[in-house]
Parts: structure tokens; C-alpha cells; sequence
């Protein structure tokens, strides 16, 4: 397996050390410290250049941990960070100049109700989309594919590119005929929606192969490689099951991607999305 120059794990968190970097109150999680040390030598171990930061739930909206990571590696990381109307244009240019390259909406629901504890939800980021874009900066959603189709309208309408987390983040009972997934498929088929093919237990499958994951991860790619990231989502905050071997996500992801679309999803993609 050959990784190739430049790549970058375009998802994954900094947590702590926590008597430094408090955690939100209430909070749905308590990670433990996965500080920045670690996360770059587990680049290093992966072969990997580069890798993005997302701002993770159990901060909330208090991205000092993020921004510190980000100013200490300004050349092999970039952030996106979670603020809403709280922000002004002058703090987004600040973020700008740390690294942050995007904002994260958290739509995820379950059964209707926010499944964590924190975030910023699209409507607050909405007025924000005119300094976004004069930024080059893009939309992270977190969110079911199951309720794309209802935001859709919305999402077409904004002036930066959408990036949705790992795949859809849809059961994978759903399947690839799903119509939320459907709408995700066709958006990457069409250019106007991005997504991360990441996430392959978040989806339910399970270690060692995750299999059950394959067909989405094939629909995306066969649809268009143009518009495909990839990401450990390292330290595995909150896994549905075992935590994950981030070695292994990176073999799984090479065994199942062609050469060619692996060279775009690992480098050449990140590069144009994130301003490496």
C-alpha cells in the first residue's frame, strides 16, 4: 500500500489536556486527553501529511483547544471550527488566520431530538455565509442522511461548499437505495455536495473488514471522486462499539479505493478544500 505525498486525514479531534482546555457544560461525553502530541505522532505512524481538526461537541463553542493545535502545526493542519451568531466578521478572520478553513452545523438528530450536547445548528451559521465565502471557507453538516432531502433546498442555496460527515452517518440496514442517501449520491455525482469517507463504523459496520459499509463507500466513489475526503476520526469519540485502529481504517479505505481516486481523496482534494 502506497500513501501517497501530501496526504491529509481530513477528520479528526484534539481533547485536552483537560485541566488546560476544560470541557462544556453539560456535555453528552467525557474523552479522555488525546492531546496534539499524540495526534501527530499518529500521523507520522500513518504516513500522513496533513490533517484537519473539527471542532468536537465536548467543547461546544469554546474552540481554544482546536486553535491552539492549529497555531503550534500551521503547516500540517487546518481546523473547522463551531461558532454561531456569536461570532463577527473580525473573529472568523482571526480563526482564518489560526487555520480554520470551515464551519460545523450539527443537525444530527434521533428521533427528532439533538443527539449531543452542543453544536451550532445551520440557522445560526446561515448569516455568517457572506464572510465564509469571501474566506473560501466551506460548510461541515453533521447530520442523518435520512433528513438531507428536507434540507436541501437550503443547502443549495448557500454560497460555499457543503461537506457531509462520514458518508451520511446512516445506519447501514438503510441502505445504498435509501432516498436521504440517495440525495447525498447524487449531490456528489452533480459537484454540489461534498462528503468524508470516514466514519465506516459510525455507520454500524463492524472491525475488522466493515464490510457493511462498502456499497456506500463504492456508490460515492463510482459517482465522483472530485468532491471525496478521507478521515480517521481519531481519538473515536463516543464509538458505537469497540474503539477503532486507525491503521486500519487507512487499509481498509486503500483496499477498497482505486489508485487513482486515492491519490484525489487523500491529497489533491484536501489541498483544494482546505488551503494546504
Amino acid at each position: 500500500m502506497t500513501i501517497p505525498a501530501g496526504a491529509c486525514d481530513c477528520h479528526c479531534h484534539v481533547f485536552g489536556p483537560a485541566a488546560r482546555f476544560p470541557y462544556a457544560e453539560p456535555r453528552s461525553y467525557t474523552p479522555d486527553d488525546a492531546p496534539l502530541e499524540a495526534y501527530l505522532a499518529l500521523l507520522d505512524r500513518l504516513g500522513l501529511a496533513r490533517g484537519v481538526i473539527v471542532q468536537p461537541s465536548a467543547y461546544d463553542r469554546d474552540n481554544t483547544a482546536t486553535l491552539d493545535a492549529l497555531t503550534r502545526a500551521p503547516d500540517r493542519l487546518r481546523g473547522v471550527a463551531v461558532v454561531g451568531a456569536e461570532a463577527t466578521p473580525a473573529s472568523l478572520r482571526a480563526m482564518h488566520a489560526a487555520g480554520v478553513r470551515g464551519l460545523r452545523a450539527n443537525e444530527y438528530r434521533r428521533d427528532g431530538q439533538a443527539a449531543y450536547h452542543g453544536g451550532v445548528r445551520l440557522a445560526e451559521i446561515e448569516p455568517l455565509m457572506p464572510v465564509m465565502a469571501d474566506l473560501g471557507w466551506h460548510l461541515q453538516l453533521w447530520i442523518d442522511a435520512r433528513d438531507l432531502p428536507d434540507l436541501l433546498p437550503r443547502l443549495a442555496a448557500l454560497p460555499v461548499p457543503v461537506v457531509v460527515d462520514h458518508m451520511g452517518r446512516m445506519h447501514f440496514s438503510h441502505g445504498v437505495t435509501n432516498p436521504g442517501f440517495e440525495v447525498l449520491r447524487r449531490g456528489v455525482a452533480e459537484g454540489t455536495l461534498w462528503t468524508k469517507l470516514s466514519g465506516t463504523y459510525r455507520l454500524g459496520a463492524v472491525a475488522p473488514d466493515y464490510l457493511d459499509a462498502k456499497p456506500f463507500h463504492d456508490a460515492l466513489v463510482a459517482a465522483n471522486p472530485d468532491v471525496l475526503v478521507w478521515g480517521t476520526d481519531w481519538p473515536h469519540p463516543r464509538p458505537e462499539g469497540p474503539v477503532p485502529d486507525a491503521q486500519r481504517l487507512l487499509d481498509v479505505f486503500c483496499d477498497w479505493t482505486p489508485a487513482a481516486a486515492r491519490q484525489k481523496i487523500l491529497t489533491d482534494n484536501p489541498a483544494r478544500l482546505y488551503g494546504f
